[in-house]
């Protein structure tokens, strides 16, 4: 049976891989944003993600949280965002894939140390990384929804190469055999498709990295 997804702050560059590649496979996918279509998405509905309801979202088997900010001021919104869809979602059979962050990855097995706190890690990343940590930690009180949040690699790439190929972690940093953390946005988007099409992650956040 046809999947159908609906993916929200649609016209951001990581929802539009996603899109992109949940089309490719024949998925019915519906697009949710505030501006003008840029998609390929068949169906666009032009609304905010606070705006949408409970009977918007009821038809989808999935539905992909692409909410994002860079500014200091609108960075609480990836939170707002991601306790927003999931309070819509609560006690459905629809699941909710988060685009998440790769600094709240654990850097050791006792999970008390995460990449953000490293020295290295790039002051100008540290409010983003901790929003996009926020929003995790909203999901993991969400005891009725069925969310998953994929991390990409620290070094995620806009106009970065699709290979087709992916490591599939966990809650913890890793690296590929040439001891790099990199992704591009149409790798991640596979992954991210995958796991709507044959994951069972629920509850649990997942990360990826370029094989």
């Amino acid at each position: 049976m046809t999947k159908k997804i609906a993916v929200v702050a649609a016209n951001g560059r990581v929802a539009k891989e996603i899109i992109s590649e949940a089309v490719s496979r024949g998925f019915d996918v519906t697009a949710f944003g505030r501006h003008e279509n840029n998609t390929q998405a068949a169906r666009y509905v032009q609304k905010d993600v606070f705006e949408l309801t409970k009977a918007d979202l009821q038809e989808f088997d999935a539905v992909v949280d692409a909410v994002g900010a860079w500014q200091l001021t609108d960075l609480y919104v990836i939170s707002k965002a991601a306790a927003y869809l999931a309070d819509l979602l609560k006690g459905t059979a629809t699941r909710l894939l988060v685009v998440g962050g790769a600094g709240s990855l654990y850097v050791n097995p006792e999970h008390t140390s995460t990449l953000e706190l490293q020295p290295d890690f790039p002051a100008s990343y540290k409010p983003v990384s901790a929003a996009h940590g926020a929003a995790l930690a909203v999901l993991r009180a969400s005891k009725d929804t069925k969310w998953t949040y994929v991390s990409p690699a620290a070094d995620f790439q806009a106009d970065g190469q699709k290979t087709g190929k992916y490591l599939l972690g966990g809650e913890e940093f890793m690296l590929n055999d040439r001891q790099q953390s990199v992704i591009s946005y149409a790798d991640y988007a596979i992954a991210m498709i995958d796991e709507i099409e044959n994951g069972d992650h629920v509850q649990q956040r997942i990360s990826v990295v370029e094989a």
